[in-house]
């Protein structure tokens, strides 16, 4: 048995079993064991006193956008991971986009993780993604150690990333369930978009309009019958609309293996608070009504909603100019989702329990990531400490991400990490950082503090590159 390493102690430790008062004890970068506040430490063993603060399992963020290589100068491993740390996440999955080359075959998946690990601060993994013309890529990246499979059924928003129709989703999804793979779906229907009011300019209600829930709802539907009939693993990625929940329960009620992410945004801002003309809070699928927002509550509640991610979303800040037709669609926001989520959370009568089940345990859970999301024996010994009381205003300055545009700016959240842990070694105390300690991960393999356990090339372009953008711009 390895020796301890050290030993972290507070009077709120979140476990599986609910919060108590606890002392954890770190072997090897893996959580040895959970015992009683008052139990003698180890003899020799030094000790973490954290007093009052809250001990949670780091955060898992299965949705980020890096976009590093090829976009750095929209993100990078380096800054995305600082950002992730200052909100106590510990471990982080890319999407294939908007990197260039994007993460379609195992050398632009080698690349990428070449790319982030000298850069990360955090534990980073990969989703692939599924094109059409790839299939034949698809159990080739699954053997390299993808968690699963990302495509989109309405134009990405690059052109280097496009969208499925319904022929090629079939196939693509026939060849992932024949490993038991995970394909994640951005779930607007085109068809319904096409026909929806497109007026631009600075009012977002006319925004609003042109990325109406039923193109949610129609793609949910079409994705439903199709994993049913195929017998597949899906997962809804950011769900904006309410109005597709009975669907999605009714298809697990059928024994259809879907599951269901929603975001920070939807579930702390209001389309009736939007100002005309801040592009800062344009996403797609966008921000609904509060009425909306409500029912989102109460699917994670009763837990049609599986998780919570960021859906980290970044773009230089010349992109998010302009009108809501022309800005690019996405939130900032791995540094403020726990805060944010709290507040709302707290507000609504829940716990911080419930806030570490959505976004630490059930993400792992769902990507595959048996290593992570709990403070439990056995588990990698990651950690957010965590002050709940305390609040503070958002300011853009303070934020890591690259380009600091945020639609959170001058909200008052609750909410403050203290420090970041990753493999029972703090990474931040404070604001100061380590240096980077994150590692790649792949599904592919099992053992601690390199990878996760499975769930059963060359660049283009570069910092200066000019991109043309898709005019019915999906992505987020």
């Amino acid at each position: 048995m390895p020796e301890l390493e050290r030993v972290l102690r507070s009077t709120r430790v979140v476990t599986p079993t609910g919060t108590r008062a606890a002392q954890v004890t770190v072997a090897d970068g893996v959580i040895a064991g959970v015992l009683p506040h008052d139990a003698p430490p180890p003899a020799g063993v030094p000790v973490e006193e954290l007093g009052d603060a809250a001990l949670l399992p780091g955060l898992v963020d299965t949705h980020v956008h890096v976009n590093d290589p090829g976009r750095t100068d929209w993100e990078g491993f380096w800054t995305a991971t600082r950002a992730a740390a200052a909100g106590g996440i510990t471990t982080l999955v890319d999407m294939p986009l908007n990197s260039l080359p994007p993460t379609t075959t195992p050398a632009h998946l080698a690349l990428k993780q070449d790319t982030a690990r000298p850069r990360a601060h955090v534990d980073v993994g990969f989703w692939g993604g599924a094109l059409p013309g790839n299939t034949e890529e698809l159990r080739p990246l699954h053997d390299a150690g993808v968690f699963g499979f990302k495509c989109f059924l309405s134009p990405s928003g690059v052109e280097e990333f496009p969208p499925l129709d319904q022929g090629q989703l079939a196939v693509a999804l026939a060849e992932i369930a024949g490993f038991d793979g995970l394909l994640i779906v951005h779930a607007e229907d085109p068809h319904t978009l096409d026909g929806a009011p497109q007026r631009p300019g600075p009012q977002y209600a006319d925004f609003l309009a042109s990325r109406p829930g039923e193109a949610e709802n129609q793609a949910i539907e079409n994705l439903i019958g199709q994993a049913a009939r195929l017998g597949a693993r899906v997962h809804v990625l950011h769900l904006s609309a309410a109005s597709a929940l009975p669907a999605i329960a009714a298809a697990r009620r059928d024994g259809v293996r879907i599951t269901v992410e929603s975001c920070p945004h939807f579930l702390t801002l209001t389309a009736e608070e939007v100002p005309d003309g801040a592009t800062e809070f344009k996403c797609c699928p966008p921000i609904r009504e509060a009425a909306n927002r409500d029912a989102l509550w109460a699917a994670l509640a009763d837990g049609t909603i599986d998780c919570v991610v960021s859906d980290h979303s970044p773009s230089t800040v010349e992109l998010k100019t302009g009108d809501f037709a022309t800005a690019w669609g996405g939130i900032s926001s791995l540094q403020l989702g726990l805060p944010a989520v709290w507040t709302e959370a707290r507000r609504r009568g829940h716990t911080l329990d419930d806030v570490v089940r959505w976004m630490s345990e059930a993400p792992a859970r769902v990507a595959g990531l048996t290593a992570k999301g709990a403070i439990a024996p056995g588990k990698d010994a990651d950690f957010t400490v965590l002050d709940p009381e305390e609040t503070f205003t958002v300011d853009p300055a303070a934020l890591q991400h690259r380009n600091r545009v945020t639609a959170y700016a001058g909200r008052t959240l609750r909410g403050v990490v203290r420090s970041t842990w990753l493999r029972g070694r703090r990474i931040l105390h404070e604001g100061a950082y380590t240096e980077p300690a994150g590692r790649p991960l792949s599904a592919r393999r099992s053992h601690h503090g390199s990878t996760a356990r499975a769930h059963r090339g060359r660049t283009t372009g570069g910092p200066g590159r000019r991109i043309r953008l898709v005019r019915q711009q999906t992505e987020n």
